[in-house]
């Protein structure tokens, strides 16, 4: 413990607390796969981390939409998740919804569709997945990019090319 004749100011000159990760933030600007296409891909990569992750998007239809799609996506497989629908969300590897919530104690946040989380520091990571094709999702995505900063998070950025994501700043 530090000692100072100030009070309060012993707290603030503590070591910080280094048991909980800073959250990393990337983006991802879709230019050549929709979200449909690289959701599912992702979210194998998260699973495969041993990961769990919410994905949040814009709408109760859009969850619908991309609940549907994870069950057919692959003709060999599915990725295994829920939405409130089905219910049981702490059991679910992968929960669909349209609001700020982590029932299932995800790792990663997918944010899809311009959503929104207050809770960004619960998670290990953050993907924020755009359509750099729509100009008002690009300067939406530029606005976060630029308040995640400002509020000290670690942010890349991850551009799609024919070789793949490659990252373009950080």
């Amino acid at each position: 413990m530090v000692k100072t004749k100030a009070p309060g100011l012993a707290k603030f000159l503590q070591p910080a607390d280094l048991s909980m990760p800073m959250t990393e933030i990337r983006f991802y600007h879709l230019t050549r796969k929709t979200l449909e296409q690289v959701l599912p891909e992702l979210l194998e990569k998260t699973l495969a981390r041993g990961w769990r992750a919410v994905v949040m998007a814009g709408s109760p239809e859009r969850v619908e939409a991309l609940t549907q799609h994870l069950w057919t996506y692959d003709e060999k497989g599915f990725l295994p998740h829920g939405s409130a629908k089905d219910g049981h969300a702490a059991l679910q590897p992968i929960w669909l919804t349209d609001n700020d919530e982590r029932p299932n104690n995800a790792d990663v946040l997918f944010l899809t569709d311009g959503a929104h989380s207050s809770a960004l520091k619960d998670y290990v990571r953050v993907c924020e997945i755009f359509d750099g094709r729509d100009d008002a999702a690009l300067a939406s995505a530029r606005k976060r990019w630029a308040d995640y900063r400002a509020s000290g998070f670690d942010v890349s950025y991850w551009q799609q090319s024919d070789k793949g994501w490659e990252q373009k700043a950080a």
